[in-house]
């Protein structure tokens, strides 16, 4: 699977609280009929089989539309399934030690809310920076807020792309203008939304005119 920055320009992470009777495949589908270019499957509860047979699904409906398709901190789940990717955070494997274990062709992104862990995130084999939450979020009750500043500051201290994540929606998605991110992750702006693929068609288009402001 061909990944660049471009396919970090709308990075869809999956949440199932906001499902709303709805399967995960079926929203997920909805987001990438919209124009999401990447998935992350998260899924903090799921016991390992039912997990593994989702990812199996979701990779092959990202497969459908060549997007990359990444899983949030299982790398063993990620291995598995031969995912394109693994999303690692400041309290899961460490970022060179997740490297190693899958190897150099696979995409292997961090979440990062200082300098100093993004710039160690690069040096351990990062391909890219997720930094937040950069505005309040209801996603991730422990979230630690990061400046516009300290956003901005990461994506000079680094020569690897970085996606901006948190409380993100088309309301206040422009307030991140000159930053230097490529792109946005959400959550609840697109599956909490009442028209899933309209909610990522505009905000996909929100964000293009962002990058470029």
């Amino acid at each position: 699977m061909r990944f660049d920055k471009k396919s970090l320009l709308l990075y869809a992470v999956t949440d199932r609280f906001w499902l709303g009777g709805e399967t995960l495949k079926s929203a997920v589908e909805k987001a990438l009929m919209g124009g999401v270019t990447l998935v992350q499957l998260r899924e903090k509860e799921l016991e390992t089989e039912k997990f593994l047979e989702e990812a199996k699904e979701m990779k092959e409906l990202c497969k459908r539309y060549h997007v990359p398709f990444v899983v949030n901190d299982n790398v063993d789940i990620a291995i598995a399934v031969d995912a394109d990717g693994v999303h690692v955070g400041q309290k899961d494997m460490e970022a060179g030690n997740v490297r190693k274990l899958i190897g150099s062709d696979k995409i292997l992104g961090v979440s990062v809310q200082t300098v100093e862990q993004a710039i160690l995130a690069e040096k351990s084999g990062a391909d890219y920076l997720g930094v937040g939450a950069v505005f309040l979020t209801g996603s991730k009750a422990d979230a630690e807020y990061v400046s516009y500043e300290t956003l901005k500051e990461i994506c000079k201290a680094v020569s690897i792309p970085v996606v901006a994540i948190g409380g993100i929606n088309k309301d206040n998605i422009m307030s991140l203008s000159g930053s230097g991110i490529c792109g946005i992750a959400v959550i609840s702006a697109i599956f909490a939304q009442p028209d899933i693929v309209k909610a990522a068609a505009q905000l996909k288009e929100l964000t293009e005119k962002m990058v470029m402001a």
